[in-house]
């Protein structure tokens, strides 16, 4: 597995939407945040110690997963159970596809039902609400700098 076969499998998952956040990392969310939707996995582009991914794990799977040569801890996400990958050859690609799916799948069950149910509307009317609740938030950011 690579960046771009990551980021290929992960936008084909239902619901998903990437962000540019905190530097190079491509951030993943099972819905958009401007609906109430979560991170599941994260792409680190830049050239340091935080490994090359870090996606969420469960108590269990994070257990067992440290266990393993080439997963360890992600850093600031540890304490809900996030893990994260030395580079590309720590599991094998379609080994790595299931721990995404596991990802994005127990990220979707904690959605709040707000966002379950935005999720839910037709395209159309799923892309108009998010602009509505981005547009709300930068009006609500522009009024406290006042």
């Amino acid at each position: 597995m690579d960046v771009e076969r990551a980021r290929s499998f992960l936008l084909a998952l239902p619901h998903t939407v990437e962000t540019m956040q905190w530097g190079d990392n491509l951030v993943f969310w099972v819905g958009d945040k401007a609906i109430g939707g979560k991170m599941f996995a994260l792409v680190n582009l830049d050239k340091d110690h935080n490994g090359v991914m870090s996606f969420a794990a469960g108590p269990d799977l994070y257990a067992e997963l440290l266990e393993r040569d080439g997963f360890f801890p992600a850093p600031y996400m540890a304490r809900i159970f996030w893990i994260a990958i030395e580079d590309w050859n720590a599991a094998r690609p379609a080994e790595l596809e299931d721990l995404l799916r596991h990802a994005h799948a127990l990220v979707h069950t904690k959605l709040p039902p707000k966002a379950k149910k935005a999720l839910a509307l037709k395209p159309a009317v799923l892309r108009a609400l998010i602009r509505t609740n981005r547009a709300a938030a930068e009006a609500k950011a522009a009024s406290k700098k006042k």
